[in-house]
C-alpha cells in the first residue's frame, strides 16, 4: 500500500513539474509524540471499542452506518463517511480481514448507487447529494430531515479515502474505485450554490428542501465546512473561488485570550472535522498566510483557548478545569433538569471559544471533544482523558468506548453512543498514530485541484 502512495505522489510531482503554478500536496504522516506503553494501552482500548460501533451499528445488507445506537435510530450518511475509514482502521489494527473491509466498503457504495434519485419527498437523494438521515426499512429520506450539502461531503470523504486505500487489482476492490468515481462525479454543485444577494450570496448552501428549496443559509466560516469548499473545487463546482471568497469573509479573528489567536467557532468539532481527511500540517489559504498560522495551527490554539475556558469555568459547571473540558455537539441533560436559574438543553451545537464567545454551555462534557484534538494538542489531551477516566470510571464508559457527554453539575449522563462522534474519536486517534486517512485522502487528484484551486500553500 505504501508502494502505491509513493507512485502516485511521484506522478503528482511530474504532473506538477509541467505546471510550475501548481503545489503538490502531501501528507506528513503520524504526529511526532513520543507515548508511554501506557499511553499506546488506553488508545488502544479506546480505537478498538469505538471501531466495534461501526461493525455492529449498521445496516445488515446495506452496511450503512446508523446515526446512533439507540434501536429506533436512522442511518447517517455523515457517520457513514466516517465509517468507510474506520473499517480500514480495523484492517491495519487485525480487528478485521481486508476482504471484510471491502465487502462492506462494496455494499455502502452500492447502496448509495443504487438508491433512489429525484425530487420526490421519498427519495434518497436529489442531484447527486443525498439526505441527512435515511430509514431503515426502505432506505429513503426520514423525518424532513434536508438533503444535506455538507453530510454528503463527508460521505464523500470517506469515499475517496476508500477509493485510494482500496488500490489493488482484485476485482472488488476496482469495482469500489469505479463506483467512487460515479458517486464523485454525479455531484451537481451549482444547484447548492445560495442567490446573489443576502448575507449567504454565493456560499454553498447549508441544504434543500423538496418542499420549500434551498435552505436560508450557506456555509459561511468558520466552521467545519472547510472539507466542502475544496471538495466542490477538486469536483469542479463553477465560480468556486468567488464562493470561497464568501466563506472567508465571516471569519472571526479572535484574540481573547491572547496566547491562542484563531478563527474562532465554538463547538470544537468545527475544528476536527476537516482534519480527519486532510493535513493541513504547514498549509494555509491567502486569508491564514495573512495570519501567519497553517489551519492545524489554528486548530491547537482553539482547543487550548477551550481549555483555557473551562479553567476559568465563568458559567460555575461542576467539575469544569484543566483536566474537564471538551464542549461540541452532543446530547445534553434538556429542560428536565432546569433549576436554581440554571438551563439545559437536549441535543445542541455546545463549544466555548472565551467568555464571550460560547454556544449552549450547560456544564455538559463530550469526550471525543477532547480526544478528536489527539493530533492537535497530545500533551493536554491525554492527561484529560485520563483524568476522566479516574474521576468517573464506567459511568461514562460503555460498550463501544466512552459515552457521547456527562453532566457533573446535574450528575447526568447520556449512555448512547453517536456515530459522528465515535468516528472523529477513532480517525482521528488513527491518524495521530499512523497518519492512515490522510495518507489515503491527501494524494487523490480531488484534493489536489480543490487545494490548488482556492489558493492553498505550504509556508
Amino acid at each position: 500500500m505504501k508502494l502505491f502512495s509513493k507512485l502516485l505522489i511521484f506522478t503528482l510531482l511530474i504532473s506538477a513539474c509541467n505546471n510550475s503554478q501548481q503545489v503538490v500536496y502531501q501528507s506528513n504522516g503520524k504526529v511526532n509524540y513520543q507515548l508511554t506503553p501506557e499511553d499506546e494501552a488506553l488508545l488502544d482500548s479506546i480505537q478498538q471499542k469505538s471501531f466495534l460501533y461501526f461493525l455492529n451499528e449498521r445496516h445488515p445488507v446495506w452496511d450503512v452506518v446508523k446515526d446512533r445506537a439507540s434501536e429506533w435510530a436512522p442511518s447517517s450518511i455523515a457517520a457513514t463517511g466516517f465509517g468507510i475509514p474506520s473499517l480500514a482502521v480495523g484492517v491495519e489494527r487485525g480487528w478485521i480481514t481486508r476482504e471484510e473491509a471491502v465487502k462492506n466498503t462494496l455494499s455502502i457504495l452500492s447502496f448509495y448507487v443504487n438508491s433512489s434519485q429525484s425530487a420526490d419527498t421519498n427519495a434518497a437523494g436529489y442531484k447527486g447529494f443525498y439526505y441527512h438521515f435515511h430509514r431503515m426499512s426502505t432506505g429513503t429520506r426520514e423525518w424532513r430531515c434536508e438533503l444535506s450539502s455538507v453530510d454528503t461531503g463527508l460521505l464523500m470523504m470517506g469515499i475517496i479515502f476508500a477509493r485510494n486505500y482500496y488500490n489493488t487489482d482484485n476485482p472488488d476492490e476496482q469495482q469500489i474505485r469505479e463506483l467512487a468515481k460515479f458517486l464523485l462525479d454525479r455531484i451537481e454543485w451549482n444547484f447548492m450554490e445560495m442567490p446573489d444577494t443576502g448575507k449567504f450570496a454565493h456560499t454553498i448552501s447549508m441544504g434543500w428542501y423538496p418542499e420549500t428549496g434551498l435552505h436560508n443559509m450557506g456555509w459561511k466560516g468558520y466552521n467545519e465546512a472547510l472539507f466542502l469548499y475544496i471538495l466542490a473545487a477538486g469536483l469542479g463546482m463553477e465560480n468556486i473561488e468567488r464562493s470561497y471568497n464568501a466563506w472567508l469573509k465571516s471569519y472571526d479573528w479572535n484574540t481573547y485570550y491572547k496566547d491562542y489567536p484563531h478563527a474562532a467557532f465554538p463547538p470544537l468539532f468545527g475544528h476536527q472535522f476537516s482534519h480527519i481527511f486532510i493535513d493541513f500540517r504547514g498549509l494555509a489559504d491567502p486569508y491564514m498566510h495573512k495570519k501567519g498560522i497553517d489551519y492545524f495551527e489554528n486548530s491547537r490554539r482553539a482547543t487550548y483557548a477551550q481549555r483555557q475556558y473551562a479553567m476559568d469555568n465563568p458559567h460555575g459547571w461542576v467539575g469544569y478545569d484543566s483536566l474537564c473540558w471538551g464542549i461540541t455537539a452532543s446530547d445534553g441533560p434538556t429542560e428536565l433538569y432546569n433549576s436554581d436559574g440554571k438551563t439545559f438543553y437536549g441535543y445542541a451545537g455546545r463549544g466555548a471559544s472565551n467568555p464571550n464567545l460560547n454556544y449552549f454551555d450547560d456544564g455538559t462534557i463530550a469526550p471525543y471533544a477532547a480526544l478528536s484534538s489527539l493530533p492537535f494538542a497530545p500533551e493536554i489531551v491525554l492527561p484529560t482523558v485520563k483524568s476522566m477516566i479516574d474521576r468517573n470510571g464506567s459511568r461514562i464508559w460503555g460498550k463501544y468506548g466512552f459515552y457521547d457527554a456527562f453532566n457533573n453539575t446535574v450528575n447526568w449522563v447520556n449512555d448512547d453512543f453517536i456515530g459522528i462522534a465515535q468516528g472523529p474519536t477513532l480517525l482521528m486517534i488513527e491518524n495521530f498514530r499512523t497518519g492512515l486517512v490522510w495518507e489515503y485522502v491527501m494524494i487523490d487528484p480531488v484534493i489536489q485541484r480543490g487545494l490548488n484551486t482556492l489558493g492553498f500553500k505550504y509556508f
